[in-house]
């Protein structure tokens, strides 16, 4: 399901979004391109998982978004996803309940979902099967979250902060595990370590107040220490780890 290289996966343009009422975006406008990861960087409340949620349509918004060239931003969110758009939320939200293993079936919409691929990447989550999800890790956890994206063969996926509140050994893991998926599909990829988003993101956006304050390739935003202070309150990059 990979697009032409030359076109972007995703545009989003004037896209604002509301929440109770509220506005929380406003006039958002970026690329994603058909390959590879592209960051979305910002403090803490800009606005990242708005946009997210904007794209998907989990919140009122208002905007032009388009997938591959088709308009998406009037459709419910279930048809955004069976265009083939994978969603990792922030919080997780694995069914507690339920086992592993049954995590991943609920989340398969394919004829031949990839499983092998998913035992490849999260090898203790084969051992822990019959496992009910909510007894697992923070990290485990977000291993089955990132599973059920990438079981199905989607043509973008949006990961919101996957190494939030992570030991460093599940980041690499979650890493690892991201720039595999990357070979296949593009991601746009909220994340708050810098390390990470030197490691896989190509490209960065990056949002204050609620806006687009830069876009540009990720060396030239991470190679800045003035940008870095003045868009995420940082000095250089290894101080958002």
């Amino acid at each position: 399901m990979s697009e032409p290289a030359s076109e972007p996966i995703l545009v989003v343009d004037a896209l604002s979004g509301r929440i109770a009422g509220q506005q929380v975006i406003e006039d958002i406008a970026f690329e994603v391109p058909a390959t590879g990861v592209t960051a979305l960087l910002g403090r803490n409340g800009v606005g990242k998982t708005s946009t997210i949620k904007s794209i998907l349509g989990l919140i009122e918004r208002t905007g032009d978004v388009r997938l591959a060239g088709e308009r998406i931003d009037a459709l419910p969110t279930h048809r955004i996803v069976q265009r083939g758009v994978g969603y990792v939320p922030e919080d997780r939200e694995v069914f507690g309940q339920l086992t592993v293993a049954e995590n991943l079936r609920l989340a398969e919409r394919d004829a031949a979902p990839r499983r092998e691929l998913v035992e490849r990447l999260f090898p203790d989550l084969v051992a822990r099967r019959a496992q009910r999800a909510g007894t697992l890790s923070g990290g485990q956890q977000q291993m089955v979250s990132l599973a059920r994206a990438l079981v199905n063969e989607n043509r973008l996926l949006l990961v919101d902060e996957p190494t939030k509140g992570l030991a460093p050994r599940i980041v690499d893991e979650v890493a690892v595990a991201l720039a595999e998926a990357a070979q296949t599909v593009p991601i746009l990829l909220v994340e708050q370590n810098l390390r990470v988003v030197r490691r896989l993101a190509e490209r960065v956006v990056v949002l204050s107040g609620g806006r687009v304050v830069f876009t540009g390739t990720a060396v030239e935003f991470l190679d800045d220490e003035e940008l870095i202070h003045r868009h995420l309150g940082v000095h250089d990059a290894s101080e958002a780890a």
